[in-house]
């Protein structure tokens, strides 16, 4: 396995570089494709969320792949690569298996331990199952990664371990505002984030709750849910000036709340609410709140830079650690694994060899002694095929057990030369995930 994984997240490149190198769903589909016409490249995958652009890639060699990977990066984001270098990461081999996995379990989120990161890895893997960007190697891998994530959040508390990103915005506003049982809360958006967010002030009983969106029927949904009311986006300034806090989250490509509809909106607060701030949570990347609107008198803005630095400063306690001694589990199965897989083919190829050794000379037998007896030819035959299961047991048990100490990969390569096996026999022999496996698990079921 030549596993090669290089990105940027939230963890090494400032806010204004991660928006300006964010890729729409369409933009990671064509930065996959493009990776994967790289000399060096076989496999590839990218995770594109708000917080981290990430490719992962089966290479021929590291430092061939990383130059096909790093100038896909920059073909696709239009930046330099001198832009990028200080704040790109790259894992290779065992250490890029450990850091997909700990991001799959939530572990390299700014809200660490959310769950939605599990969503975005499924469909990154469908977006490349589809294409046939992904094989032998990323296709488990990925699928082993979903494992790992939903068994995270199933057998810890990783759920509750850091708190989530509208927690900390809820926590600030009450810091910044008041009590959220007085304030009078704006959701600018109704996908799943904002529907988070809605669902979470509702629980904590804000005064009122009012949900903007470019499609109505979308806005009502979210707004009916949490007992609120609905606008259409474009009341959006207008509901501005009532509003206490501002939770935004839409996707949308450009500020949704320029500096002039928040100055407007602040005006209009001085005169209805004066002395009373207002906060808007930004929890969209790109962002949807211009940054000069936290210039306004009276007006915050908490961005996930912002918050993601509120969040790091959490206690996380053992449920995270719990996760990490799981991660550490995991990646030292599957790498067992696939060392032990990795010999498979020499030991079904040697013992394809034996067979047909045995076949051949029980059937010179057969031409020599015609007038053997059935039943000694039948025990003849089973005496043969015994002896030589026996031979090919000890050698065969070994060099499982040696690959899954490191070092079967020198034995399996002894047995080739021992036993004069065709190498591409030998690489003919090699497992690919079923179909099933793949659907089950791009569905959200687990393994078949």
């Amino acid at each position: 396995m030549s596993l090669l994984a290089i990105g940027l997240s939230h963890r090494t490149a400032p806010l204004d570089l991660l928006e300006r190198a964010a890729l729409s769903p369409d933009a990671a589909r064509d930065l996959a494709g493009v990776v994967l016409r790289g000399e060096h490249v076989s496999e590839s995958l990218v995770l594109a969320t708000c917080n981290r652009v990430e490719v992962y890639a089966e290479v021929t060699t590291f430092h061939g792949g990383l130059t096909d990977l790093g100038d896909a990066l920059c073909r696709s984001t239009g930046l330099a690569l001198d832009e990028l270098k200080d704040h790109l990461y790259v894992h290779y081999a065992d250490r890029a298996v450990t850091h997909l996995f700990s991001v799959a379990c939530g572990l390299d989120s700014m809200a660490v331990g959310e769950s939605q990161v599990l969503g975005q890895l499924r469909q990154a893997l469908r977006s490349a199952h589809e294409a046939g960007d992904t094989g032998r190697v990323l296709e488990p891998l990925m699928q082993q990664a979903l494992r790992v994530g939903k068994r995270a959040h199933a057998e810890t508390g990783i759920d509750r371990a850091g708190a989530s990103l509208v927690g900390a915005g809820l926590r600030r506003a009450e810091q910044v505002v008041g009590p959220l049982t007085e304030l009078d809360v704006l959701v600018v958006g109704a996908g799943s984030m904002s529907a988070l967010a809605a669902t979470t002030v509702y629980r904590e009983a804000a005064g009122s709750i009012t949900v903007a969106n470019r499609t109505p029927e979308h806005a009502e949904r979210v707004a009916a849910a949490v007992g609120g009311r609905w606008v259409a986006l474009p009341d959006l300034a207008a509901e501005l000036a009532r509003a206490d806090l501002v939770i935004s989250c839409t996707g949308a490509v450009g500020h949704v709340v320029d500096v002039d509809t928040a100055r407007a909106a602040a005006e209009q607060r001085a005169a209805l609410r004066p002395d009373r701030p207002q906060l808007y949570v930004d929890l969209g990347l790109p962002r949807d709140v211009d940054p000069l609107v936290a210039e306004l008198r009276g007006v915050h803005v908490a961005d996930l830079e912002v918050l993601g630095q509120d969040l790091s400063a959490a206690e996380l306690g053992e449920d995270v650690d719990q996760v990490r001694r799981l991660v550490d589990g995991e990646v030292e199965d599957y790498l067992t694994s696939v060392r032990v897989q990795a010999v498979a083919p020499t030991v079904v190829a040697l013992r394809a060899r034996a067979a047909e050794v045995v076949d051949a000379e029980l059937a010179r037998l057969g031409n020599r002694v015609r007038e053997i007896d059935p039943a000694v030819r039948d025990e003849l035959e089973q005496t043969v095929h015994r002896v030589v299961e026996k031979l090919l047991h000890a050698p065969t048990v070994r060099v499982k057990e040696l690959a899954s100490r490191h070092d079967g990969g020198s034995y399996a390569a002894a047995l080739r030369e021992l036993f004069d096996l065709d190498p591409e026999e030998v690489s003919a022999v090699s497992e690919v995930p079923s179909e099933s496996d793949v659907a089950a698990l791009l569905t959200g079921g687990g393994p078949r």
